[in-house]
Parts: C-alpha cells; structure tokens; sequence
C-alpha cells in the first residue's frame, strides 16, 4: 500500500509539473495583425502575390537599373538584413522580403515549400515590382532560391551572392535544437501550441559564431515570427521539402557570383563553399572568420563591404 501511495504522489508530481511547464511555454500561433505593430513599421508594405499579402521593405533611390533582392533563410526574416540594407541602400535599390511560409508573409496557399516554388515566387515578386533583372542574395535557404531562381530564370538574375548557402547534401557538425524537433512528426501536436523562449534562444546561439551577440531583442523576433500564424506548419513542410534533388543543377550557373562564408559555421560547415566554387565557374569566395551561420547578421559591415566591392563603383 505505501509503495502504491508513493507511486500515486509521484505520478501526481509529475503531472503538475508537467501542467505547470506547458502553462509556462503555451504560444499558440497569433495572427498576423498582432505582429504588425513591432516587426512591419514604415518602410514594410505588404504586396498581393501568389494569393499572398507579402511583407517587403523596397529602399533605396527608384532609378537604381539593378536593384538587389535580398532573400532570408529558415525560419528567418527580411529583418535578418538590416546591417546591410542601411549601407546598401545608400547607392542601391534594395528590395527584401518574408518568404512564404517565415516572417509576416505566412504560409504559402498551396503548401508547396520546394526550391522551384520558391524561384517561381522571386520572379512572380519581380513581375509585381516591374523589375526586369536584378542582383540576387540570399543566406542558406534563401542562398538556394537565389541560385535556383538563377538556373530556371537566367535572365532574370544579373548577379549572385550566395551566404552559406543551402544546395548541397547536409554534412551539419550541428543542427539547431528548433529544427531537430520540428522535423520529428510526433511532436506536431504538441509545437503546435508549446514553443519555449529558451528553444528558440538555443537554436539562434547555435548559428552563432559569437553567442554573446544573441541579444534579447533578437531572440524576440525570431520568437514571435515564428508564431504568425500557419509559419510552425509550414516550417514543417518546408524541413521535408529538402534541396538536394537539384545539386546537380548548380554548374548551369552562369551569373558572376559571390560566395560568401562565415569560418564558424556549424549548420553548414565552409568547405561547401568549395563546393560552389568548383562548380561555379568563376566565381569568387570570401570565408570570415570568428563568423557562424549568418555572417551577414552577425557583422554586417564586414560582410557587406565584400559585396559592395563585388558590386564595383
């Protein structure tokens, strides 16, 4: 009987511990116009493409001939590029925006998250913006579209950069804890509504160079973005849509390109940076040190500087 008694005040413990951790860490998904206020002030506009009201920040002088679109990566944002953005547009037409399925966008009608997809809605975005080509830039998935885009839309794409860029088969010394568990189908319902403040610090630490860097702010947008509505789901999708298929497609580029690398980075490591140069003829690769998965966030100003000098006068 005691050993019953002790069993049932056990099982009670745990049980209340484990209603008090999902009452600590309850976020169901929010909708967009919650978001607005903080992460879509001026210069943000939302555009109709593809059935979508897309979030972009269009900056920079209007007579630009070769604007640059800058594309975001898993689970990121158009605000990923704020360091650059405040240099660049000072000469350029930069235009950035939230991926279908991250950010304000949200997720895409049809849920097909697929590198085509994705370079068929850059150029759906270039066609609503009037803009006949551009200079492409993208970090991880967003390296991907922007090369993808380059090879289904050649002359579309005038230029390449590429930051640790997504296209090869994984060789990750370190996936973030965040992706690890929204790949694993049993726990779907569960992070549907639980998503932990210290998960999504963990997972924006791990693609750090310098974690120290990781300010509260930071951890606030990558938090509540997350949380629009439908991006959990789609991120999901977007984690079994994969990449590799179209390794093969890579030496088809022909646009001067790039590379740019951060020597840190865990989640895919610099010698992939070899990888494009061998099969990018031509192009050219810069790799930072003390940088990790986002240079371009973790140090805007070096990182850019590279891209300005690719760019020329």
């Amino acid at each position: 009987m005691r050993s019953l008694k002790f069993l049932g005040v056990a099982v009670l413990a745990l049980l209340v511990l484990a209603g008090g951790w999902l009452a600590m860490n309850w976020a169901p998904d929010r909708p967009v116009e919650s978001l607005k206020a903080r992460w879509a002030a001026p210069p943000s506009q939302f555009v109709r493409v593809g059935g979508m009201a897309v979030h972009l920040r269009d900056e920079g002088p209007r007579e630009d001939p070769l604007p640059i679109v800058l594309v975001h990566g898993t689970s990121a944002s158009l605000h990923t590029w704020d360091g650059w953005v405040d240099t660049l547009k000072q000469r350029h037409r930069v235009i950035r925006v939230d991926l279908p399925g991250f950010g304000l966008t949200g997720p895409s009608p049809d849920g097909d998250y697929s590198l085509p997809a994705y370079a068929r809605f850059i150029v759906q975005l270039m066609d609503r913006l009037n803009l006949q080509q551009v200079v492409l830039a993208g970090n991880s998935l967003g390296g991907a579209v922007a090369w993808k885009t380059a090879v289904d839309h050649p002359s579309r794409v005038a230029r390449l950069v590429l930051v640790d860029a997504a296209g090869y088969p994984m060789e990750a010394q370190s996936i973030p804890l965040g992706f690890r568990l929204a790949n694993i189908p049993a726990l779907s319902p569960l992070l549907r509504n639980v998503l932990p403040r210290r998960l999504v610090e963990s997972s924006v630490r791990n693609v750090y160079a310098d974690p120290g860097k990781v300010t509260p702010e930071l951890i606030d947008r990558y938090l509540e973005l997350t949380l629009r509505e439908g991006n959990r789901e789609a991120l999901r999708a977007r984690l079994q849509a994969g990449n590799e298929s179209f390794t093969g497609q890579i030496k088809q580029i022909q646009q001067p390109t790039l590379v740019l690398w951060g020597a840190q980075d865990k989640l895919i490591p610099p010698s992939q940076a070899q990888y494009f140069a061998r099969d990018i003829a031509g192009s050219q690769v810069r790799v930072f040190e003390g940088l990790g998965h986002v240079p371009h966030e973790e140090d805007p100003a070096r990182t850019v500087a590279a891209v300005q000098a690719f760019l020329g006068p």
